[in-house]
């Protein structure tokens, strides 16, 4: 059982996971003609609520561009991006609780909650506008060879900087 130790307890290093996340993008693209993307398969997701609780989001001006108007009339969660993020949240589910690392942690104080909560609001917002988010705003925006992965990826690195700052100076 030292293998399984070496491949489900222990971490990998950077270099394996930066190969096989190369390699998951190459598959993507080859079978959806499309870049990998997260974030897009949540806003449909959540288009798809809207939809259900009886609010129409295909008048919207986000989704007036032909391919979210294609998605909207096949239904937004019939996508692969469905597929895909499930298989995504299901996996890190699997891997956590293979490597005996679940756990529910209970959160220090109301702030803690409410910092996290603007943060991921912020966080979800900023990948519309940017077109993506890490990993289709940066690695499949530099493994197309776009201008804009460059620059988000710059971005990134100064917006952890300053927001590490923060954190330490003020939250934790």
């Amino acid at each position: 059982m030292d293998w399984y130790k070496k491949i489900v307890k222990e971490p990998w290093p950077y270099w394996v996971g930066g190969i096989l996340i190369a390699m998951v993008n190459v598959v993507l693209f080859y079978f959806t003609g499309k870049p990998w993307a997260i974030t897009t398969g949540f806003l449909y997701w959540g288009a798809g609520l809207l939809q259900i609780a009886g609010i129409d989001v295909t008048g919207w001006e986000y989704f007036q561009r032909s391919e979210y108007l294609e998605v909207a009339e096949k239904g937004f969660v019939s996508t692969h991006y469905t597929l895909l993020n499930t298989g995504i949240i299901l996996g890190a589910l699997l891997a956590v609780l293979m490597a005996s690392q679940f756990k529910f942690k209970k959160l220090k104080n109301r702030k803690q909650f409410v910092v996290a909560l603007i943060g991921g609001i912020i966080m979800g917002y900023s990948t519309r506008i940017a077109f993506g988010c890490n990993i289709g705003g940066f690695l499949s925006a530099i493994g197309s060879l776009s201008l804009h992965g460059w620059i988000l990826g710059f971005s990134m690195l100064i917006g952890a900087w300053i927001g590490s700052k923060i954190l330490f100076k003020y939250l934790i």
